[in-house]
C-alpha cells in the first residue's frame, strides 16, 4: 500500500514506536524555531538539561512577539535569548527581521524535513512541504538537545482540491471553508494533506495560509506537495539547491477525503469568537467596521501585501475605520518599498507596522470599545484583540481591504475589475539581520546574560501516591490557551516570570481563580470538551502547575495542550461518561485514591466526590513514556534523570 506524503516523512525520521494510528511515535526533528514569547522559557528549560550546543541541523531564535518595549522587561527577554542563541548554537532573528513562519519559510524551510516549534502556527512549513508540528517548550528544548519529539500517530486526511479561485477569493477563503465544515475539533488526532488539480493554481504563500490555519483545526499538522511550484518559490529565494520534490505515493491510502471545488468558493467570514463560526460575506454585507488589521503570519506575505496595496491604491480608508498594516518580514517590507506599493498603502491612510506579530497576539493596535475588527488574522477568541468586548472577525486580506475603503464589511468582488500583480521572479535577499552563532571554540569564552524579570523554572515533584484536592475551578466547552493564560502587551513581557503571571491566569473566566487556588494549595480544575485549544504556549501548563493545580479532569483535550500538562507533571484525565462532567461542581472536595498505582499499572483513575459522594471511573490512557513522565513529576524532572 502506498504512503501519503506526512507517512513518508514520518517514516523517513521514525526513531521509535509504530505507524499505526492511536499509538506513540517519536520522531527525528531536523529544525526547531522558538518566538520570545516562548523561548526565554525554553532556553531556561533547555540550559536545566545541561546539554552546551544543539544537535539539531538548524535551530533559530525568533524576536516577533513580544517587541512592544515599554518597559525593560521585553528588551531583557531579547538579550537573554540573544546570548543563549550565540553561545549554544543557534541562529538569531533580530526584533524587525519578521514573523518565525513567514522568515522561515522564505529563508530556512526544506521539504521533507521535519520541524517543531514553540508556536502553534508551526505548521505553516507544511505550505513548503515539510512536516511542521508546534509544540510545547519543553518538547523543543529536548529536541535541540538531539531527543525525540513524541506525538501520536495521526489518522491522514486528504483535502483534495479542484478548479481554480475566482478573482478576489483567496487561500483565506479555502481554510475558512475547511473550518467551516469540519470544525476547531475536527482536526483532532489527524493530519491534513492538500492534493488534487487544485494545488498546481496555489502559490507557496497560498499553501502557507492555509496550513496556518489548519491549527484552528485542532490538527496534528497540514501539509502540501513540494512541486515545480515550490522549487520555483526555493529558486527566486536563492535556495533552489535545499528543493526536494514531495509528493504522495499513487496508490495511498486517506482515512477520510474531503472534496472542495475552488472555482465554488467565494468571500467568507470568521464571526466571533471563534475560529469555525463561519459564514459568506454577502450574508453580513453592510456591517459597520471600526478597526481593519492586516498581516499575521497567516496574511503578511508579499502576494498578500501586493494584492492590498492593489486594492487600496488611489483610495483612501474610511474615516471611521482605523486601518494598520504590518508586513510579515523585512524582506517583504524592502520589497513593498522598491516597487512602489508601500507608498500606496501609505498613502490609503494605513498605519505602517514593524515587521512582527503585532495584534495578533494583542501587541498594542487594540480596538475601541465594542468595535467591529476586521483582522486577516487565524484567532478571534473574545479578549485576544486587547478589548474584552470587541467583536474580530476574520477575513482575506481582499475583504480587509474592501472593507478599508467602504467602512463596512464589504464583498471584495463588489469593487469590480479584480486588480492584476505580478510577482517578482527573484526576491531581494539580505540576511544581515540573522546573527549566526558562535564557533564551538568562541562559545566557551561567552556568558549568557540574563536580566531579574526572568525567574527559574517552577518547582516540580514526583505524583504523589493519593490526590487529596478540591474542584478550584469548573469551565465548559473550548477552553482556549488564551482563557487560562492570556496574551496581550500588559501580560507577555512577563513570561519568564511566572509568578507574577500567575495573577492573570483564567482571568477571561474568574479574576478570583489565581488566589482562590493559591489558598487552597493543591487543586483540580474541571472541564468540557475540546479544553485548551489554540496556543502551544506552555506557559498554560506551567502557570496552573505554581498555583497547585494537580489534575485537569475533562471531557477531551486538544492535542498540544494535553502534551503540556504531562509535560509539567499535571495529569490529564478524561471522563469515560461524559455526563459525570455534570457530578462535579466547584468547591467540591475530590480523591483521586492510588492515582500514581493505577497510572503505572494502566488502570482507569477513580475520582470519589466527597462532597456529593458520587464515584466514577476516568480515563488515564497514556505511552509507558508519559507515565514515567507524569511518575517523575514532569518532562524536566524525566531528562534530568538521564532520558533525553
Amino acid at each position: 500500500m502506498g504512503k501519503t506524503i506526512a507517512q513518508k516523512i514520518i517514516a523517513a525520521h521514525l526513531l521509535s514506536g509504530e505507524m499505526v494510528p492511536g499509538s506513540e511515535i517519536g520522531l527525528r526533528i531536523d529544525q526547531t524555531l522558538t518566538q520570545d514569547a516562548t523561548g526565554t522559557m525554553a532556553y531556561l528549560e533547555f540550559e536545566a538539561m545541561g546539554v552546551p550546543r544543539v544537535r539539531t541541523e538548524l535551530s533559530v531564535a525568533y524576536i516577533d512577539h513580544n517587541t512592544l518595549q515599554s518597559g525593560f522587561e521585553n528588551a531583557d527577554d531579547h538579550r537573554y535569548i540573544q546570548t543563549v542563541a550565540k553561545k549554544h548554537g543557534l541562529f538569531y532573528s533580530r526584533p524587525g527581521n519578521g514573523i518565525c513562519h513567514q522568515v522561515h519559510l522564505e529563508r530556512f524551510g526544506i521539504p521533507g524535513k521535519t520541524l517543531i516549534g514553540s508556536d502553534s502556527h508551526t505548521p505553516t512549513g507544511g505550505g513548503i512541504g515539510m512536516l511542521a508540528f508546534g509544540a510545547g517548550g519543553l518538547d523543543v528544548a529536548v529536541a535541540m538537545g538531539g531527543g525525540a519529539y513524541y506525538i501520536t500517530m495521526p489518522k491522514m486526511v486528504l483535502v483534495k482540491l479542484s478548479g481554480k479561485l475566482s478573482p478576489y477569493v483567496s487561500a483565506k477563503d479555502v481554510i475558512l471553508e475547511v473550518l467551516r465544515r469540519m470544525s476547531v475539533k475536527g482536526g483532532v488526532g489527524k493530519i491534513i494533506e492538500y492534493g488534487g488539480e487544485g494545488v498546481k493554481t496555489l502559490s507557496v504563500p497560498e499553501r502557507a495560509t492555509i496550513t496556518n490555519m489548519g491549527a484552528e483545526l485542532g490538527a496534528t499538522t497540514s501539509v502540501f506537495p513540494a512541486d515545480e511550484i515550490t522549487r520555483e518559490f526555493m529558486a527566486a529565494q536563492g535556495r533552489e539547491k535545499d528543493f526536494v520534490p514531495v509528493a504522495p505515493d499513487a496508490d495511498a491510502q486517506y482515512d477520510e477525503i474531503l472534496e472542495i471545488d475552488l472555482s465554488a468558493l467565494e468571500p467568507l467570514v470568521a464571526c466571533p469568537h471563534s475560529p469555525d463560526n463561519v459564514k459568506t460575506v454577502r450574508e453580513l454585507a453592510g456591517l459597520k467596521v471600526d478597526q481593519v488589521c492586516i498581516g499575521s503570519c497567516t496574511n503578511s506575505s508579499l502576494r498578500d501585501m501586493l494584492r492590498v496595496a492593489a486594492i487600496l491604491k488611489g483610495k483612501v480608508a474610511h474615516p471611521q475605520v482605523s486601518l494598520a498594516v504590518a508586513p510579515g518580514s523585512r524582506q517583504v517590507f524592502s520589497m513593498l518599498a522598491d516597487s512602489g506599493a508601500l507608498t500606496d498603502i501609505i498613502l490609503s491612510g494605513a498605519r505602517v507596522l514593524e515587521c512582527a506579530c503585532g495584534p495578533c497576539i494583542g501587541m498594542g493596535q487594540s480596538p475601541n470599545s465594542g468595535a467591529v475588527s476586521l483582522r486577516t488574522f487565524n484567532r478571534n477568541f473574545e479578549g485576544r484583540s486587547g478589548t474584552k468586548d470587541a467583536g474580530v472577525y476574520l477575513v482575506s486580506p481582499e475583504t480587509a481591504a474592501a472593507s478599508a475603503i467602504t467602512g463596512v464589511l464589504t464583498d471584495p468582488r463588489d469593487l469590480g475589475a479584480d486588480p492584476a500583480i505580478e510577482m517578482p521572479a527573484v526576491f531581494s535577499v539580505n540576511d544581515n539581520m540573522i546573527v549566526p552563532p558562535a564557533t564551538e571554540a568562541e562559545a566557551e569564552s561567552l556568558s549568557v546574560v540574563r536580566g531579574p524579570n526572568i525567574k527559574p523554572f517552577p518547582v516540580t515533584e514526583a505524583m504523589e501516591e493519593s490526590i487529596k484536592a478540591d474542584c478550584v475551578l469548573k469551565v465548559g466547552d473550548n477552553i482556549t490557551t488564551d482563557h487560562i493564560m492570556p496574551a496581550g502587551a500588559k501580560i507577555l513581557p512577563y513570561r519568564s516570570n511566572i509568578p507574577y503571571l500567575s495573577k492573570f491566569c483564567f482571568a477571561v473566566c474568574d479574576e478570583a481563580f489565581p488566589e482562590r487556588a493559591k489558598a487552597a494549595g493543591k487543586g483540580i480544575i474541571v472541564g468540557g470538551s475540546n479544553y485548551g485549544q489554540g496556543s502551544s504556549r506552555e506557559h498554560a501548563a506551567l502557570v496552573p502547575l505554581y498555583l497547585g493545580i494537580k489534575a485537569v479532569v475533562v471531557k477531551s483535550f486538544a492535542r498540544i495542550h494535553c502534551a503540556n500538562l504531562i509535560n509539567a507533571g499535571i495529569i490529564p484525565l478524561t471522563f469515560k461518561n461524559p455526563e459525570d462532567y455534570d457530578k462535579i461542581a466547584e468547591g467540591d472536595h475530590l480523591r483521586l485514591p492510588d492515582v500514581a498505582g493505577r497510572i503505572a499499572r494502566g488502570e482507569p483513575v477513580i475520582l470519589r466526590n466527597k462532597t456529593s459522594g458520587a464515584e466514577f471511573e476516568l480515563v488515564a490512557e497514556f505511552s509507558e513514556r508519559q507515565k514515567d513522565i507524569l511518575l517523575a513529576g514532569g518532562l524536566l524532572n524525566y531528562t534530568r534523570e538521564g532520558n533525553l
